[in-house]
């Protein structure tokens, strides 16, 4: 950013935040529930290291979090959010009505979002159309049209499958993660069925409504924001499956096992390599007025862009981030430090 984007940023800020007595003396953070640890593991450092409040990291979906980023400039705003997939058009333009036009972005790696279930319960290898025949609020029914979704059991899919009711604990649509297991597993098991790839040519609009459509009869439950209460659900349940970042199943590998999807298991090395078909990227986005007005949040951008953080050996890692390359890596920590706007 130059000198004189500083310069106007700052005022900007300065002019939101004047009338209080002092402006907050804690960062504020919103967004994405799998970006939530992460950026949580960095408060801590950040407080232990500098003797600074630890910001207030608070989990509120992708969606919800660049809808509470993007309300404003001043202390009443957050200033950084996390999201488990990139910023919308929708939301700039959200983000612009509001004064919030200069925002830096950072790709702090790779999550792949898995598809689990308790220890206890029988290993499963689903690909990604049997989980649309599972999931999806209606099928094809062989002759042009589609009907509801009748698979109440995995076996009514396919005998081999296990013969039990289908439950899928999942996140609601405000999630980033429900947008990427939508578009990453429901668009690509749609896609394959009979019929689909003739009707996408033919009436995209329609194949999008019913390639996205998750069930309301049941099966998949939407289980909120808290991540963790999957989990629990999943202990006390070991026919159901549950849908979450990798993070999430990593830090509770004593509890839970991952279902292959088309033969891979989620791990470090299959998200890295892009061979698990089912990862994504996370990022999170700075509100660049507030960087001079906020206490310390600065140097707490400075903690989140370490190589003590982010590296391929950082506490990042340690918790479940896949890492990104060297080379692209060294980009986002410049590009955040020095306040890049996004597609500057």
């Amino acid at each position: 950013m130059n000198t004189l984007k500083i310069a106007a940023a700052t005022l900007a800020a300065s002019v939101a935040l004047a009338g209080a007595a002092s402006a907050r003396d804690q960062i504020k953070t919103v967004g994405s529930s799998t970006v939530f640890p992460y950026t949580q593991a960095v408060s801590e450092e950040f407080a232990n290291k500098t003797g600074n409040p630890a910001p207030v990291v608070e989990s509120t979906g992708t969606g919800g979090g660049f809808k509470a980023f993007c309300a404003g400039i001043g202390e009443d705003h957050a200033d950084l959010t996390g999201a488990s997939r990139a910023i919308k058009d929708s939301e700039k333009e959200l983000c612009a009505g509001n004064g919030v036009t200069d925002i830096s972005e950072a790709l702090i790696g790779y999550d792949g979002l898995s598809i689990a279930h308790a220890r206890s319960a029988p290993d499963m290898d689903l690909t990604e159309e049997q989980i649309f025949q599972a999931l999806a609020a209606e099928l094809p029914d062989g002759n042009g049209g589609f009907i509801a979704n009748p698979n109440k059991k995995w076996s009514d899919i396919d005998a081999s499958l296990p013969d039990f009711e289908i439950t899928a604990f999942g996140p609601p649509p405000t999630s980033g993660t429900r947008d990427a297991f939508v578009e990453l597993v429901m668009h690509d098991g749609c896609k394959n069925l009979p019929g689909m790839a003739e009707l996408e040519e033919t009436d995209e609009d329609k194949w999008e409504e019913v390639c996205s459509r998750m069930r309301q009869d049941g099966p998949f439950v939407e289980a909120g924001e808290n991540d963790n209460l999957i989990v629990q659900r999943l202990e006390s349940d070991a026919n159901a499956i549950g849908i979450f970042g990798y993070s999430f199943l990593y830090e509770n590998a004593d509890k839970l096992k991952p279902v292959a999807v088309n033969g891979i298991e989620p791990s470090f090395d299959t998200i890295a390599d892009g061979s698990y078909p089912v990862a994504r990227p996370l990022y999170f986005y700075v509100k660049n007025a507030h960087r001079d007005v906020i206490p310390g949040m600065n140097e707490f951008l400075e903690e989140y862009m370490s190589e003590e953080a982010l590296g391929p050996d950082g506490y990042l890692a340690e918790r479940g981030l896949t890492p990104l390359d060297d080379e692209k890596r060294q980009q986002v920590q410049k590009a955040v430090l020095d306040g890049e706007m996004i597609g500057g």
